[in-house]
């Protein structure tokens, strides 16, 4: 089960890499070999499956979007904890948004997808 001292302690983290910009701080919060699935990724990564996987793909897809929205800032809303997942609700830079991330026994992220407000 996710404990909700760590939900919370990585949601700060999490938020607070993104509205730095820090991409390597980012990062740090997912095992190698991760997947990322958005539909964002067909937008800035030409992917039209909206699945990355790996640091270097996904690092360089969100180098991307960071590079294209230099007003990017999130505002935490929620954070939801499930057995081995957590869900995050914020505002973000294009309205509200949840993502959902799956972790391994390490405690980084080996698979998120983001959801964006229809």
């Amino acid at each position: 089960m996710i404990d909700p001292d760590f939900a919370h302690r990585f949601a700060a983290d999490w938020i607070d890499a993104w509205n730095r910009h820090d991409l390597d701080a980012i990062l740090a919060h997912y095992a190698d070999d991760f997947t990322m699935h958005s539909p964002l990724i067909a937008q800035f990564a030409g992917v039209s499956s909206g699945r990355l996987s790996g640091k270097g793909a996904v690092g360089a897809y969100w180098a991307e979007a960071l590079r294209r929205l230099p007003q990017l800032h999130f505002h935490l809303l929620h954070v939801f904890c499930g057995v081995d997942s957590l869900l995050l609700h914020y505002q973000g830079a294009r309205g509200p948004a949840a993502e959902w991330f799956e972790f391994g026994p390490d405690g980084r992220v080996i698979q998120a997808a983001a959801h964006y407000a229809a």
